[in-house]
């Protein structure tokens, strides 16, 4: 395999730097390889809604769902429109669970957003996570190679990757297919807090596209 052209950008994501974008928010450069299923998750800080850097390093020996999203995208809306991500979302915070909302929309793309109506969203929609992050450049999302909205990852408390993929085994926008489906990420968590192997660790994520820049 051909390796890569080494450059300044690409050697400064081998050291872990974060670097700012041009909104002011703190977004990482993204690293050599995606992230891997069963492998140490890749570490990055990004801005919060808040305007605060959000590090993942901050959830050391906690679970943590990552979540790629855009209002937009009618697979998002599916599961938002029917209260379903929003109960997925309570039910995972309520036990403990860090749950990270990411947005990778780019400037002018379908489902990019500010803070302000980021947290209008989370708000209207009855939304529960731990914070909504913004990932304009696609750093974050090229880390993790996040190609749909909705993505979903989900990382165990000694920090590895123990699933990414799909919400579930629907791949649709018919609101009706939410009943009877079987939510991945639901019983990747269940695995993960009986500390037991999760059965389904990769799945094809569904979904929008991913609107890097």
């Amino acid at each position: 395999m051909t390796q890569p052209r080494l450059t300044r950008r690409a050697f400064l994501a081998g050291t872990g730097v974060a670097v700012l974008a041009p909104s002011g928010l703190l977004v990482p450069l993204p690293a050599w390889a995606a992230a891997k299923v069963g492998a140490p998750a890749p570490t990055f800080t990004a801005g919060a809604t808040t305007g605060k850097g959000v590090s993942l390093a901050d959830y050391q020996g906690k679970i943590v769902v990552l979540e790629w999203t855009n209002h937009d995208c009618p697979y998002v809306r599916k599961h938002y429109e029917t209260g379903n991500m929003q109960a997925l979302q309570k039910e995972a915070t309520g036990q403990g669970v860090t749950w990270l909302t990411i947005i990778s929309s780019s400037p002018g793309t379908q489902g990019h957003v500010g803070p302000r109506q980021a947290d209008e969203l989370t708000a209207t929609r009855q939304a529960s996570p731990s914070a909504v992050l913004l990932d304009p450049t696609g750093a974050v999302g090229q880390m993790y190679g996040a190609t749909n909205t909705p993505h979903m990852y989900v990382i165990d408390k000694a920090g590895a990757l123990v699933y990414a993929g799909a919400i579930d085994d629907k791949p649709t926008t018919r609101r009706s297919d939410v009943q009877g489906a079987q939510n991945y990420v639901r019983a990747a968590l269940q695995a993960v807090a009986a500390n037991q192997p999760v059965k389904t660790p990769i799945t094809r994520a569904y979904g929008c596209t991913v609107k890097y820049p």
